[in-house]
C-alpha cells in the first residue's frame, strides 16, 4: 500500500510539472507580466520638413518591446554625418545598423571626393542597403539635411527600399493618425518658425493616439550653419493648442 501511494504521487507531481512547464515555460517562478523578451520594435512617429534655409526633423522617444515600453526617452535622431541626419523607424537593431553603415561609408566618402557628401548620397545608400536586404530587414528610413549644391533636402526610404524626396514626409506607427492633419496644415513656402511649429503638432497628435508612440518630442534644425537640437517635454506638447 505504501509503494502504491508513492507511485501515484509521483505520478501527480510529474504531471502537475507537466502542465506548469506548458503554461508556464520559463519555470514556476517565473514574474508573469507584459512580453519582455521580443525584438526591439521603434513603434515610433517620425517627420521630416524642408523650409527655404535647411530642415526640420523630429521624433518622439518611444521604443517597445511588445506591450512593454522598453525606453521611454530614446533618441531617434541619429547623425550620418556634420549636416545629415536619419530618422529610424521598424526594428530598432536593423535601423541602428544600417545607420552605423551609412555613416561609415560616407565618412569614407568625403575623406575621397575631400568635401562634405550630399543629402542625395547619403540617401542612395541608405535605399541600397535597405533595398539589397529587404528580405532580411524591418527598417524604415527618412534621411534629411543640408548641404551646398540643394540646400535642405528630405527623401523617404520605406520598407522595401525605394526612395521618394518629398516637401515633407512622416512615418512610424504613429504617422497614420496624422496624415489628413498635416496635408490641410502644410503649405509651401514656410519659414523656421512655422516648421517647427508644424512638426511639433503633428507628433504630438499622433503621441496622443498611438499606443507605441510617446514620452518626449526630440528636434534637430538643419542649416548651413549647424544642428540646433531642440526638446520638448511631454508636460509641455502642443496638442489641441490653437496658437
Amino acid at each position: 500500500l505504501c509503494c502504491r501511494k508513492f507511485t501515484y504521487n509521483l505520478k501527480l507531481v510529474s504531471a502537475t510539472m507537466e502542465g506548469l512547464s506548458s503554461s508556464n515555460p520559463k519555470g514556476y517562478l517565473a514574474t508573469p507580466g507584459p512580453d519582455r523578451n521580443g525584438e526591439h520594435m521603434m513603434g515610433t512617429t517620425i517627420m521630416a520638413v524642408e523650409f527655404k534655409g535647411g530642415v526640420v526633423v523630429a521624433a518622439d522617444s518611444r521604443t517597445s518591446t511588445g506591450s512593454y515600453v522598453a525606453n521611454r526617452v530614446s533618441d531617434k535622431l541619429s547623425k550620418v554625418h556634420e549636416k545629415i541626419y536619419c530618422l529610424r523607424s521598424g526594428s530598432a537593431a536593423d535601423t541602428q545598423a544600417v545607420a552605423d553603415m551609412v555613416a561609415y561609408y560616407l565618412d569614407m566618402h568625403s575623406v575621397e571626393v575631400d568635401s562634405p557628401p550630399l543629402v542625395k548620397t547619403a540617401a542612395n545608400l541608405f535605399k541600397m542597403t535597405t533595398y539589397n536586404n529587404k528580405d532580411r530587414l524591418l527598417a524604415s528610413i527618412i534621411c534629411a539635411g543640408w548641404d551646398e549644391k540643394k540646400g535642405g533636402q528630405v527623401y523617404s526610404i520605406p520598407l522595401g527600399g525605394s526612395i521618394v524626396r518629398q516637401p515633407f514626409a512622416i512615418g512610424g506607427s504613429g504617422s497614420t493618425y496624422i496624415f489628413g492633419h498635416c496635408d490641410a496644415s502644410f503649405k509651401e513656402g514656410m519659414d523656421q518658425k512655422e516648421c517647427e511649429a508644424f512638426v511639433s503638432k503633428a507628433i504630438s497628435h499622433a503621441m496622443s493616439r498611438d499606443g507605441s508612440s510617446g514620452g518626449v518630442i526630440r528636434m534637430a534644425i538643419i542649416t548651413k550653419d549647424g544642428v540646433e537640437r531642440k526638446y520638448i517635454p511631454g508636460d509641455k506638447l502642443p496638442f489641441m493648442k490653437d496658437d
